[in-house]
């Protein structure tokens, strides 16, 4: 053993599911022993040395004898310098780990390493299965392009974010843009130093999914299987409005809990004895060399088969793939609602099997367990009806204007449209309040109706009258056609509808604010022609398209035809 080692010692500090409330990894820390405080700046100024430190962590942690993942810090100029990390990847392969349980926690400097390197090194350990997280981010020296080329597992937000999140705004955009990043490249989000529960809170409100910190516990020489959780979310913490979370549920990867795996020649004594050393495992996943699941081995079938009569002796010294089931996997960008779909197409007495969950080479990255996706959906059902309209049962407009973010965040061209009706004082006021709610159901169901066969589509209630759509820029003509082309009644009065969009390519709006603004002249323009009507128009440009309803309401004299002036606003309706 180097003898610097002889300087350090070791600690572990769990990180937290926030999701779950469970221990997701272990992260290794190295510490120098007193009056050695050089000893890590000698380190990561050597990328041998920085490697074999990683090294010397895996076999600590094998020392332990603890099956949760790690989470193991390297330099990013060590990454570039040695690919493959061979020194990692031997003590990997002696104590028996496989690469995807280990995640590599990538740190600054980076500004003088060179990024083509670092990315080719990334590559090539992502290719070998080992998780690549960025560490230490916002504050430090790494260029935002470089975070995106890196398309990173995890991304690790620095201990002085989480300070003051509960009120810095400032703060909460970083984290809220960070966390959008994660959702499109199809990493977690995790932040380190969370101290106080008003802190826990924050960072749950943020959307974060892991984090780590004094709260949940400290760094310890022993790893920590146990963490202290607030039993609730503090009444004093302000919390900001929910997350916008697309309809298909959140996602699978917020759930995702360490894998007990084994391999598939595994003997029943010897997922016994693993079953018994750990109680916590619900669960082995017995797999092959490339850690792609082969077999799924249920905790309590399992060993009430070996507890039967005369089971010890049937089953011990055989192989445990004879007590197997075949294993329930899904992919991990699949959703909470994708997997209860796999649960439900298994049998009675396996529908609380853990559900494993694998990359695109197949290889298990973790499980979910049914628990936890049945609480997030069933909180996630009750944050969506907070949001509906009582009346309608349609979202406000915080859901469409949250999409509407989204798109623009994308570089996607869309339509936002405000639909109203005509008059509706006049409605209640001759019609009387039943009658005008119903007729505001009707549209509703409408509008849900025609949506829900245009996937692309976002509808919202905004509140009495008023309504959101937002579609593709060619996707309105069935919304038009629902809304616009079919007689619509108020306790026995006609009424009309009035629909004004704004078409809005990509880069001609910042944010749903200023796509709102572009809607103002439209409606104005849209409620000023006569009966059913429809303007549409472009942010910033002067023509506007009156595709349903007259160019006046009250006609004018007549003027001779000829064709309009350039730029004249009101081009004729088309069909």
């Amino acid at each position: 053993m180097p003898a610097w080692t002889d300087q350090l010692r070791f600690a572990f500090q769990p990180v937290v599911n926030l999701s779950t409330g469970s221990v997701a990894a272990l992260e290794i820390l190295a510490r120098p022993e007193p009056g050695e405080s050089d000893v890590l700046a000698r380190v990561h100024r050597c990328p041998e040395l920085d490697a074999e430190l990683a090294a010397l962590a895996v076999r600590v942690a094998a020392h332990h004898e603890t099956p949760l993942p790690l989470h193991l810090n390297v330099c990013a100029s060590t990454v570039a310098e040695l690919p493959r990390l061979p020194a990692l990847g031997k003590a990997v392969h002696e104590v028996g780990r496989r690469p995807w349980e280990v995640t590599l926690d990538i740190g600054g400097p980076f500004t003088h390493v060179p990024h083509a390197a670092l990315l080719d090194s990334v590559a090539v350990l992502r290719d070998e299965g080992y998780r690549i997280c960025v560490d230490g981010v916002g504050d430090g020296d790494l260029p935002l392009r470089l975070l995106g080329d890196l398309a990173p597992d995890l991304v690790k937000l620095d201990a002085s974010l989480c300070a003051r999140l509960d009120t810095d705004r400032g703060r909460q955009a970083v984290v809220a843009a960070v966390r959008q990043l994660c959702e499109r490249v199809g990493g977690l989000l995790a932040i380190e130093g969370v101290e106080t529960e008003r802190q826990y809170a924050a960072v749950r409100d943020a959307g974060v999914q892991l984090a780590q910190g004094y709260l949940f516990a400290p760094p310890a020489r022993r790893p920590a299987t146990e963490v202290y959780l607030p039993p609730a979310i503090p009444a004093a913490v302000s919390r900001p409005a929910v997350a916008h979370r697309p309809p298909s549920g959140p996602p699978v990867a917020q759930f995702l809990q360490p894998a007990a795996l084994l391999p598939m020649s595994a003997s029943a004594g010897a997922v016994r004895s693993h079953l018994t050393g750990f109680p916590a495992v619900s669960g082995v996943l017995l797999v092959d060399s490339d850690g792609v699941p082969v077999r799924a081995i249920d905790r309590d079938r399992f060993l009430l088969s070996l507890s039967g009569r005369y089971g010890h002796a049937l089953y011990a010294d055989r192989p445990a793939l004879r007590l197997a089931d075949r294993p329930r996997t899904v992919g991990a960008d699949a959703t909470a609602w994708q997997v209860l779909d796999v649960i439900a197409e298994g049998g009675r007495d396996r529908a609380g099997d853990d559900v494993a969950v694998v990359d695109d080479r197949g290889r298990c990255m973790g499980v979910v367990h049914l628990a936890d996706i049945v609480r997030a959906l069933a909180e996630s059902r009750v944050e969506e009806a907070a949001r509906l309209n009582p009346l309608t049962r349609l979202p406000g407009s915080d859901e469409v204007n949250g999409e509407v973010d989204r798109r623009i965040a994308e570089g996607r061209a869309f339509a936002l449209s405000w639909l109203d009706v005509d008059g509706f004082k006049q409605v209640n006021d001759g019609a009387g309040f039943a009658a005008g709610d119903e007729l505001i159901r009707a549209v509703g169901r409408t509008l849900a109706g025609v949506a829900a066969g245009e996937p692309a589509s976002r509808v919202g209630h905004i509140g009495g009258d008023d309504f959101l759509v937002l579609t593709e820029p060619d996707g309105l003509a069935p919304f038009a056609a629902a809304l616009l082309d079919v007689p619509w009644s108020a306790g026995g009065r006609p009424v009309t509808l009035s629909l004004a969009t704004a078409v809005c390519p990509p880069g001609s709006v910042a944010g749903h604010h200023e796509a709102a603004a572009a809607l103002a002249p439209l409606k104005k323009e849209a409620k000023a022609l006569p009966g059913a009507s429809w303007v549409l128009g472009r942010p910033g440009a002067e023509r506007t398209e009156i595709r349903r309803g007259a160019a006046a309401r009250v006609p004018g004299p007549a003027a001779p035809p000829h064709p309009a002036p350039p730029g004249q606003r009101g081009v004729p309706a088309r069909g």
